[in-house]
């Protein structure tokens, strides 16, 4: 039963955020990140990197969202807030060479919550596709092997 549970959440997860990161790059705001150092070693272990960059600003020089990843404003509101945070949906083993601490990459935001950001589809390549395929393969199979046993003690 556990087995199937846990197949069943990570088919759902899979799907969100797969829906979560097509939504964001067809609707959200273009931007150029730059790639933050890590304070920690656990950070700089992540696949994920630590990404910060300045939303655009709304009409009247305030924000276009709040964020929890929010660093604070700069000065008049002229660029926006200033936002840390981790691209959705990235997930290698290993980080790829081009996302280097100071380097810049291309990004899309949501503007309603700046930190819910994916890497562009050029700088993502054909990698989401495959991480995707792999965990929807996992998920299906634990939910395959969860049934199978169910069925099995019934």
């Amino acid at each position: 039963m556990i087995l199937a549970l846990f197949g069943g959440a990570l088919l759902l997860w899979c799907a969100a955020e797969a829906l979560l990161r097509h939504r964001i790059r067809r609707r959200g705001l273009p931007a150029v990140a730059t790639v933050v150092p890590e304070s920690d070693v656990h950070g700089a272990l992540d696949s994920a990197p630590l990404l910060s960059f300045a939303t655009r600003p709304a009409p009247g020089g305030r924000p276009t969202g709040q964020s929890a990843g929010r660093t604070g404003g700069t000065p008049g509101g002229e660029a926006g807030e200033l936002v840390l945070t981790r691209p959705r949906g990235h997930t290698p083993l290993r980080r790829p060479a081009h996302l280097v601490p100071g380097g810049s990459v291309r990004i899309a935001y949501d503007p309603r919550r700046p930190d819910h950001a994916v890497l562009a589809a050029e700088e993502a390549g054909p990698r989401p596709l495959v991480a995707d395929l792999l965990w929807t393969a996992l998920g299906l199979g634990c939910l395959a092997a969860g049934a199978v046993l169910l069925l099995a003690a019934a």
